[in-house]
């Protein structure tokens, strides 16, 4: 065994035998030998620190933080319009707590979210939410407080009907995730929009739900498809958000930063004669509001973009998943449904929110590398998003590329998620409660 050399041998030894440049290479490698270990660490650090979180969160969220799945069951008739859901989800924000440096990176705590999910189980759809079990109190107090007549009660994490190991031979995956590329500061279509309050009459309102539901009920026994909008309170002090909503909406206002203010005998001057007169550096007069120079249209645009930035944030990832058996996998029917559904928030010259093309289930080929283990990168690509799904994380948790997050206002939120009326998707579409519920009576006699 004494006889066998070593790795640090074997390579010298082979840099001796070229001629020109091995001993400059015996130099550098002798170095790196030596030396290189030094930089080891900066490399290790990003994994260091990613598998350290990931393992901190896991146990709380075991041990002290855990999650619990809870199911609605909607009223037969809902007069109230989709504001009643955004005052929920507004109600929601109080959750708003952020961690500090310890408890994060040593107890694991991660900021309080939960996560709105409309399913479809072999052609049925249910309408979830996943919160922290600490929170269900204050939650179905909201809830209540706006649809009493509804039914709320705990179920088991559908994720875990189907197998781990998905995609395999029985099962097939396909799915995606959303950014809004155009920015999130550009405000998407809200119910207002859709005119649900403007109606007089339940009958004439348009509800975007209504397509979503239509195209749930038509996929079959074997087929599931999960879509999810999960959010997190936030400030000022934790995104930058509105802090880039403001930057925006001056620049598209046309306003400019105040220039010091001039010496006082110049005050004086202008006061006693009005002149000089202010002027920007276009020679226009700068008395005049700046609103008053906007077209309609950029009038608008920046009215939203106020309204949106004036609205309780949420830090937001959509993420849609279609699975079934193989014999049953449909593309266009698991493509088209969640996809058609948000497109419909597209809002032209706004917002608008589009699949992730880094974390959509399909490897584009190029040219460079149409040819480089393209199935096992599709499969490594649909367990990733499987796994993330079930773990209700970001697309690159815990690292945060910035694409697939975006804020959405509570508005934003209640058109995405909410209980459609009666009249657009019937009960024979979406289990209802039939019967209503009422206190019994305080003078009801009693068998004592």
């Amino acid at each position: 065994m004494e006889n066998i050399p070593s790795l640090n041998e074997i390579f010298l030894y082979q840099i001796k035998l070229a001629e020109n440049i091995g001993p400059a290479m015996e130099g550098v490698w002798n170095f790196f030998w030596t030396w290189g270990w030094i930089a080891l660490p900066f490399f290790l650090w990003p994994v260091v620190k990613f598998q350290w979180l990931y393992w901190r969160n896991s146990l709380w969220d075991d041990n002290v933080n855990k999650k619990i799945i809870l199911e609605f069951r909607i009223p037969n008739e809902i007069v109230k319009p989709i504001r009643a859901m955004e005052v929920v989800i507004t109600g929601l924000w109080q959750l708003y707590k952020p961690p500090s440096w310890f408890e994060k990176w040593w107890l694991g705590e991660e900021d309080p979210s939960f996560s709105f999910e409309i399913v479809a189980i072999d052609g049925i759809p249910h309408f979830l939410v996943r919160l922290p079990e600490s929170q269900r109190e204050m939650f179905e107090q909201h809830f209540h407080a706006q649809y009493p007549e509804a039914e709320i009660f705990e179920v088991e994490d559908y994720t875990k009907m189907v197998p781990k190991n998905v995609p395999n031979k029985r099962w097939e995956l396909w799915g995606s995730d959303y950014i809004m590329p155009g920015g999130d500061e550009y405000p998407i279509k809200t119910y207002r929009d859709f005119e649900t309050e403007r109606e007089p009459t339940e009958e004439k309102r348009i509800d975007p739900m209504a397509s979503l539901m239509e195209g749930l009920t038509k996929t079959g026994e074997g087929e599931q498809i999960w879509i999810m909008i999960k959010a997190k309170p936030i400030t000022k002090d934790t995104s930058d958000f509105p802090e880039r909503s403001k930057k925006l909406y001056e620049k598209l206002a046309g306003r400019k930063e105040k220039p010091p203010s001039p010496p006082l005998w110049r005050q004086i001057l202008s006061i006693l004669t009005g002149y000089p007169k202010e002027e920007d550096e276009n020679g226009e007069d700068s008395t005049i509001p700046v609103e008053m120079k906007l077209t309609p249209g950029e009038r608008q645009l920046v009215e939203s973009i106020e309204s949106k930035r004036t609205k309780h944030l949420f830090e937001c990832f959509i993420r849609h998943i279609y699975i079934a058996r193989k014999e049953k996998f449909s593309i266009p029917a698991g493509i088209k449904i969640p996809m058609s559904y948000f497109s419909q928030f597209n809002n032209t010259g706004l917002g608008f929110i589009i699949p992730y093309t880094k974390t959509i289930t399909k490897i584009k080929q190029n040219w460079w590398d149409w040819f480089w283990m393209l199935k096992k990168r599709l499969y490594l690509r649909k367990r990733r998003i499987f796994r993330n799904y079930i773990r209700r994380a970001p697309a690159f948790y815990p690292l945060v590329r910035g694409e697939e997050v975006f804020v959405l206002g509570s508005d934003e939120l209640a058109t995405l998620f909410h209980f459609p009326s009666r009249i657009s998707v019937p009960p024979s579409v979406i289990p209802r409660v039939e019967a209503r519920k009422r206190e019994a009576p305080h003078n009801l006699p009693v068998e004592e």
